[in-house]
């Protein structure tokens, strides 16, 4: 397994469209994994909810990340929630 590291910009977007580091981790782990542009990697996976996101009730919180993947680590540029 890889080390993941998160970059400023990604640890600042996880605050505010509310993913966590674990979320993070098992969507590199066991989530989809898809082509992005500029040689990066997508990935994506869907977890329960059951919750309030900005005052409406969402069942399912989508969470999808933008990586680099290098030989030993996995940086994280970006992260992206979709609740639904």
């Amino acid at each position: 397994m890889k080390k993941i590291i998160f970059s400023e910009h990604a640890l600042s977007r996880m605050k505010t469209r509310g993913a966590t580091k674990e979320e993070v981790e098992l969507t590199i782990n066991i989530g989809e994994k898809v082509l992005a542009e500029q040689n990066r990697l997508a990935f994506r996976k869907n977890f329960a909810f059951n919750g309030y996101w900005k005052e409406k009730f969402y069942r399912i919180k989508q969470v999808m990340l933008i990586v680099v993947e290098e030989n030993d680590r996995c940086i994280v540029v970006t992260v992206y929630t979709f609740y639904f």
